[in-house]
């Protein structure tokens, strides 16, 4: 059984938006590091935005910095990814990830790679269209 499961993908025009769901089955320690990846045809995973447990370190790709907004709801037992402004190219199949380890680079959150994550949801389809 997935411990993380992905949710609220969907069609969406260019400049509207879409909010995500990464739901914990409860099994995860709080302590672990959330993470949205995103997978177009033909290209690798890519980070898109990270979390820590305490949620208060928090890091995005610099192509959705001031769209996206990443965030925890404690009493859901998600993390959610808040799109706006949405592009043809945040196009993709967007992944929940968790990992055990925080990683700071002179305060900063890191969020690392794809083989840095312990396991992954199934995925969600996000299409982006006009």
């Amino acid at each position: 059984q997935w411990r993380v499961a992905e949710s609220g993908g969907g069609l969406a025009q260019v400049g509207g938006s879409l909010k995500l769901s990464c739901k914990d089955s409860g099994s995860l320690p709080d302590y672990y590091t959330v993470a949205w990846f995103r997978q177009a045809p033909g290209k690798e995973r890519e980070m898109v935005s990270c979390i820590n447990g305490a949620g208060n370190k928090i890091s995005y790709e610099d192509s959705v910095k001031g769209r996206f907004t990443i965030s925890r709801d404690k009493a859901k037992n998600t993390v959610d990814l808040q799109m706006s402004s949405l592009k043809f190219e945040d196009t993709a199949v967007y992944f929940c990830g968790f990992r055990s380890l925080q990683r700071l680079m002179y305060g900063e959150m890191q969020c690392g790679t794809e083989g840095e994550y312990d396991g992954w949801g199934r995925g969600t389809q996000v299409t982006v269209s006009s």
